[in-house]
This record gives C-alpha cells, structure tokens and sequence, in this order.
C-alpha cells in the first residue's frame, strides 16, 4: 500500500499515514535476534488487526520506525499504544531475559509525524485559493 492510497470506513473517507518512532525505556539496544523477530511480528498481526495497513517497518536495536496508515476515528494514539502495550507484554512472557533486564519495555513517549503527497505550502495555497474558484 502506498503513502496516497484513499481508504474509506462508515462515514469517512481518508488518507492519514504516520510515521512513529519509539524507543525501550533507556535508549537499550534489546531489538536484536529472537526480539526483533518476534518484534516485528506483533506489530503487524497488531496493525492489520486494527485494518492499519503497514507502508514500512523498520526496526534498529535502540529503537522502532513505523510508517502506518490509520483510521482517524480509531486515532494514531490508540494504535501506538495497543502496539506498544500487547509487544511489551508479549515479549517480556515470551522472553524472560527480557523481563528481568527491564521491567518496563518501552519509554512512555514516542514521535509521531503525517505523511502526505503535497507540502504545507502547497496545501495553505489551495486552501487561501478557494473563495477565488
């Protein structure tokens, strides 16, 4: 799926993609071997569960890129937060290591940008140009 692709549910129609980045509490380099594996698979089986269709996953050991699109009625912080909740509790169940290094997975905060075809600028002309059509 691309960054332009309109979706539509019920009563809206959109294009809303994000690009999220979060981090595990302490900046901690644990996204290696078996985590990232299973990483990753938790996040898609959490986004296409929610119909978010992933446009990219990119995983680093100190920290997570996800380029997601979301359904403004569900909300892009629902979306990171059931992420992040459900491979916290995961990951720490299925990897004990993991849970007597940290007690806490992932940081409490994360970046959140949109995605989209056009420019601000671009944007703000079209929309100072419409009383002129």
């Amino acid at each position: 799926m691309g960054t332009g692709e309109i979706r539509s549910h019920i009563n809206v129609v959109y294009r809303c993609t994000y690009h999220v980045v979060w981090c595990p509490k302490y900046r901690r380099k644990v996204i290696v071997g078996d985590v990232d594996t299973r990483l990753q698979q938790i996040i898609r089986e959490a986004c296409a569960e929610r119909d978010a269709p992933i446009v990219e996953l990119e995983t680093m050991p100190d920290h997570v890129h996800l380029l997601v699109s979301c359904d403004p009625q569900y909300g892009i912080h629902r979306l990171v937060k059931g992420v992040k909740g459900r491979s916290s509790r995961l990951l720490r169940q299925e990897l004990p290591s993991l849970k007597s290094r940290m007690p806490m997975l992932w940081t409490n905060s994360y970046f959140v940008a949109t995605v989209g075809g056009a420019t601000l600028e671009v944007i703000k002309e079209y929309v100072e140009n419409q009383r002129n059509v």
